[in-house]
């Protein structure tokens, strides 16, 4: 199913009729018959409206999930209610991944910073802590709005792009932002992969889960376990691996989750045990899952 809200919004924008949209772009009576039904139409008519209304095509139609839990995100990110699942995900998840990788913020302010985009004056706040909670928030509305794409490194490149842009970081050329890491780095005090083997290694994880049938949640547990041994970029692979297993949990129907700060300790050491014992970080992950199923029957999902 298909959503043409968009189009419908455009039309009464510019005050054009939907019978005078026929006639300027060309439409068959049976693109017009799929519009009415929520149906796909072809990518060149999309376009084609898209030119006439002077927008971009991806304004104008969204797919609607079969997936009840992603169509409510995506419902609370399209309409900005007050309170529900796509908020609390929001401020809840970027809490806590923020906390376990060091975030001074609490979880008032970043729920004062996603509600209102603003954070009452206090002692000892760092700018890249205010940042990168709003870059957080912004990730995340990314893969809610792609969560059923293909794994690719661009993807995940782009999502520490988004995370890192304008951080004091990025004013550093060895950083790379949204490019993997040019220098060793350590996970929790252990040894990552060399910079050089970065790439090759990032190629053959992602194309080994990518060929996988049925994804479950050992499979995008693993994911994470091996992604933050191999460490990719300089720094902020902690937050990329988490969102990256929220998206996959999205696009396989799989409970999705988010790592709790209090199990910062049990998850760190479910990831460096991972290859001997599973058994920790599935722990952690499925007392997030009843974490995370709790937190959205509290808000009707």
């Amino acid at each position: 199913m298909y959503s043409y809200k968009g189009l419908l919004d455009q039309l009464e924008r510019k005050w054009i009729g939907r019978s005078e949209l026929t006639s300027l772009v060309g439409m068959s009576s049976r693109t017009v018959a799929k519009i009415a039904k929520g149906e796909k139409i072809s990518d060149g008519v999309l376009r084609r409206i898209a030119a006439c209304l002077s927008c971009e095509p991806g304004d104008l139609c969204r797919e609607i999930s079969d997936d009840p839990l992603l169509r409510a995100l995506r419902d609370g990110k399209e309409m900005r209610l007050s309170g529900g699942l796509y908020r609390e995900l929001q401020v809840q998840m970027t809490y806590n991944s923020n906390r376990i990788d060091g975030g001074c913020l609490d979880e008032e302010q970043t729920r004062l910073i996603f509600e209102t985009n603003m954070l009452s004056s206090g002692n000892g706040i760092d700018v890249d802590d205010v940042l990168e909670t709003v870059h957080h928030f912004r990730a995340v509305d990314h893969i809610i709005d792609n969560a059923e794409s293909p794994l690719t490194e661009d993807f995940v490149k782009h999502i520490h792009f988004m995370l890192k842009q304008n951080t004091s970081a990025s004013s550093h050329e060895w950083f790379g932002v949204g490019e993997y890491k040019r220098y060793d780095n350590f996970a929790d005090g252990s040894p990552t992969a060399a910079p050089r083997n970065v790439p090759a290694l990032m190629e053959e994880l992602i194309g080994g889960y990518e060929a996988k049938k049925d994804v479950g949640l050992e499979d995008i547990a693993g994911f994470h376990a091996e992604f933050e041994k191999i460490h990719p970029f300089q720094a902020g692979n902690g937050t990329v691996g988490r969102l990256v297993m929220m998206k996959e949990c999205l696009r396989h129907g799989v409970a999705p989750f988010f790592i709790g700060a209090e199990d910062r300790a049990a998850y760190f050491r479910g990831i460096s045990e991972w290859d001997a014992d599973k058994s920790l970080l599935m722990s952690v992950c499925r007392i997030s899952q009843k974490a995370f199923g709790k937190l959205a029957g509290e808000n009707g999902a």
